[in-house]
């Protein structure tokens, strides 16, 4: 995007269906409240000034309008430019570098201890952590992943795009250093009400410089979908009875990649989601325990990670049941515990 105006990415991006607002000139906060709404207490998503193709409240203007999009770059072509990541379908991996004390290891990785045995020495930021995550799935690192929209932060971090599961789980915007939902210490996701700087964007502290490799955003990998239904970024996080600590992170065989696996997977649980379009006549209990069946099968077999599988299944049942929760829960624990006794290979099952 090097040499563009503001006005033509935020056009690029609108085009792509992904709603962008004003940010304040060399700033990455967005343009100001009017006046009369800096002093009214009222709802963001019911200003008046919207109507009238006002810019207020940040991400609650967000629009894909191009005249909208164009009036208010030509009355500042020095705004930056936001996306409102919900709206956009975008969940993206925000990496920072803040120079802080490294927490207790316990308090890296959100719900998952690190044994002692592991070397911890040099880890200082979100890329050290989120690295440690993924090799404790066994799954890329996304720092390194070129086939997705990245970009360089004028602090040295790095925001990673991913467009959210279609029909999936929808997922909340968190901090690393939260207490409610959390990835990874450092490591901050953007989604449902929240928004990304988009590249290109210059603040005092530099310039949001888009990376080598892709330019628009991949798919989010269905391992990530799993970790961010398991720490609590679903919007519609069942609830479930209490569960075992999550097992500590120490050194692991390495198992078969699960690619063909994940494909199996994806494809009931689809099926699963779909029964959401009617209360009943949709063989919701038959589709949903056959998913956990295979499931269980697969990961018997080494193909897919059982703890993310039931991770996905539960988020999948309660798009589709959301009032039934304990009910989903003791389908899906009952298929995997059967489908565990007989090992699967994707090849069975395609």
């Amino acid at each position: 995007m090097t040499g563009r105006t503001s006005l033509d990415v935020a056009s690029w991006l609108a085009q792509q269906g992904y709603p962008v607002h004003p940010l304040a000139p060399q700033a990455k906060t967005p343009a100001p409240n009017c006046t009369e709404c800096s002093r009214a207490e009222h709802a963001p998503q019911n200003c008046p000034c919207h109507a009238k193709g006002g810019w207020c409240h940040g991400f609650h203007a967000a629009t894909t309008q191009p005249e909208t999009i164009r009036n208010w770059w030509t009355a500042e072509p020095g705004f930056g430019i936001g996306v409102a990541c919900g709206p956009a379908g975008l969940v993206v991996i925000d990496v920072d570098t803040h120079n802080s004390d490294i927490p207790d290891r316990q308090r890296l990785l959100s719900g998952i201890p690190i044994h002692e045995a592991v070397d911890l020495t040099g880890m200082s930021n979100g890329f050290d952590t989120l690295a440690l995550l993924a090799a404790y799935r066994k799954r890329p690192n996304p720092a390194n992943d070129t086939a997705t929209l990245r970009v360089r932060t004028p602090s040295g971090g790095m925001h990673i795009w991913y467009r959210a599961p279609h029909n999936g789980p929808q997922f909340r915007s968190s901090s690393g250093s939260g207490t409610k939902a959390s990835l990874a210490w450092q490591v901050d996701i953007r989604a449902a009400n929240g928004y990304i700087v988009a590249p290109g964007t210059r603040t005092r502290a530099g310039q949001y410089q888009a990376l080598p490799g892709a330019r628009k955003p991949a798919p989010l990998p269905l391992w990530l979908v799993a970790e961010l239904t398991r720490t609590g970024h679903s919007l519609h996080t069942p609830t479930e009875p209490p569960r075992p600590p999550a097992p500590t992170v120490r050194p692991q065989p390495a198992r078969r990649p699960a690619s063909d696996g994940q494909r199996v997977l994806d494809k009931m649980l689809d099926e699963v989601r779909a029964c959401g379009t009617s209360p009943a006549g949709m063989a919701f209990t038959e589709k949903l325990n056959r998913a956990a069946f295979t499931a269980g099968g697969l990961a018997q077999a080494g193909h897919l990670d059982e703890t993310e599988c039931r991770d996905l299944l539960l988020a999948a049942a309660t798009q589709a049941r959301p009032h039934q929760n304990r009910r989903n829960t003791r389908i899906v624990d009952t298929g995997l515990r059967a489908g565990s006794a007989r090992p699967i290979h994707p090849k069975e099952r395609t």
